[in-house]
């Protein structure tokens, strides 16, 4: 009786691919007292990059608008090297898109909040994800044929 190898996952790198902040109007904008809508847009990707080996990517993009003037943009690609073995195969894509996104998440919401603040804004704190609930949607948009990105208000 052959024995089948446990599964395991570990972090190998995390790392910041992007980060990229805008204020085109500053600074005049710092005078507008108007408080700016915001949107975020949320995106994950994840690609084998060697046997048991996967590069994960969670992308954020927050925009601020006053009017018709842009306050800020700020662009995040949070990514992260993992190591999974020995799952099935059907697993892989929920492991990525879930598990990992989860971890990567708190890494890039910090590099929004620091980003803001640093082109002094106040800072935003995006609020926690539920990524298995954005899995099984975007599986449903697939269905439909949709795109993948979801907006988050």
């Amino acid at each position: 009786m052959s024995e089948q190898a446990q599964p395991s996952f570990s972090i190998e790198k995390l790392y910041v691919k992007d980060l990229s902040i805008e204020v085109p109007n500053a600074p005049q904008i710092f005078l507008d007292r108007e408080t700016p809508q915001v949107n975020v847009e949320l995106s994950t990707g994840a690609n084998k990059i060697d046997e048991g080996y996967y590069n994960v990517t969670v992308n954020v993009t927050v925009k601020a608008t006053s009017g018709e003037k842009t306050v800020f943009l700020v662009e995040v690609a949070q990514c992260g090297v993992f190591q999974i073995r020995n799952f099935p195969e059907a697993d892989i894509e929920p492991v990525t898109q879930i598990g990992c996104a989860n971890i990567l998440f708190p890494y890039a919401r910090e590099a929004v909040s620091d980003a803001i603040a640093r082109a002094g804004f106040q800072p935003i704190l995006l609020a926690p994800v539920n990524f298995e609930s954005l899995y099984q949607a975007r599986l449903e948009q697939q269905k439909q044929g949709a795109g993948s990105d979801v907006v988050i208000q």
